[in-house]
C-alpha cells in the first residue's frame, strides 16, 4: 500500500508534467522550431 504523502507527490509530479506540457505547447505556438532551439540555449547556459 501506498502512503498518502507518496500519493500526494506523485500527484505533484503529474500536475507538473501536464503544466510543463501546455508551457511548451504555447511557446511553440509562439516560436515554432525555434522554441526546441532556445530551450536547449537555456538548459546549456
Amino acid at each position: 500500500m501506498y502512503r498518502t504523502i507518496d500519493i500526494e507527490l506523485a500527484e505533484k509530479i503529474l500536475q507538473l508534467d501536464k503544466q510543463r506540457d501546455e508551457l511548451y505547447e504555447e511557446l511553440m505556438l509562439k516560436l515554432g522550431s525555434r522554441a526546441h532551439e532556445l530551450i536547449r540555449a537555456l538548459q546549456n547556459r
